[in-house]
């Protein structure tokens, strides 16, 4: 495998974060693959744990706040699928990367469905891992630290963009790491119309493998959790022929 030169982007990211490591966790129970992983990705500046597993990986979750996971699918326990699943149900949005050999459309859908920021199809080039990673944690990092408002209200949804929480009719809505960053992207715009690609954009922070049908996946997922009717959505409309938008229809 040719030397790779170092990340440029993921220098300055790190540099712009004051120094500071970002923690990464690996789980994949290829050995060598993984130990080949966690090296390149040190020489990129950051800190690596591995997982062999997905039930040792799921621990190593509880037990340490990481910026990022690269999850395989097929891991022996505790697949990679359902790994997700339940970081999603204790609200842990941690970033997560598929990397794995399942690349059926579908597995791909269902892995973007369940919350994972991105979809790493396997035999792949390491320099594309690389860059992929740093736009993902450069993505986390505007989320989490933009200037935005703390807390976005129409009528019984509210966001609050601090603790990535959002309540409909008071209770806690369960929302994956894309669906909350749509929704939080929507809400901070209120009658702009975005295109599914500019949302693509946005939110994958690529148009290479832009792929409708992900994005509305995504938006039909997130309406079932927040909207009263999803057929007759209250919040987020869609635009025939152009894309979504929100508009809260108590401003009326």
């Amino acid at each position: 495998m040719p030397i790779l030169r170092p990340c440029y982007a993921i220098i300055t990211l790190l540099e712009y974060l004051a120094g500071g490591n970002m923690d990464i966790l690996i789980a994949e129970d290829d050995r060598d693959l993984q130990k080949l992983i966690a090296f390149q990705l040190e020489q990129e500046g950051y800190n690596c744990t591995t997982a062999s597993n997905g039930t040792s990986a799921w621990e190593q979750l509880k037990s340490q706040r990481f910026h990022l996971a690269i999850f395989d699918v097929m891991m022996p326990y505790l697949d990679g699928f359902n790994l997700l699943r339940k970081l999603r149900e204790a609200n842990n949005h941690t970033p997560v990367i598929f990397l794995t050999a399942r690349c059926e459309d579908m597995d791909k859908v269902l892995g973007l469905g369940l919350g994972a920021d991105d979809y790493i199809v396997k035999p792949f080039n390491m320099a594309e891992l690389i860059a992929r990673v740093g736009a993902v944690l450069r993505r986390s990092h505007i989320y989490d630290e933009g200037h935005s408002t703390p807390s976005l209200a129409y009528g019984s949804l509210m966001l609050n963009t601090k603790g990535c929480d959002v309540f409909i009719d008071g209770k806690s809505a369960e929302l994956g790491a894309k669906e909350y960053k749509l929704l939080k992207l929507l809400m901070e715009n209120p009658g702009r119309v975005f295109t599914k690609k500019q949302l693509y954009c946005a939110v994958w922070d690529e148009d290479v493998f832009f792929d409708d049908n992900t994005v509305m996946v995504h938006i039909s997922r997130l309406r079932n959790k927040i909207e009263h009717d999803p057929k007759a959505p209250q919040y987020i409309k869609t635009i025939r022929g152009i894309g979504y938008k929100f508009q809260y229809d108590g401003e009326r």
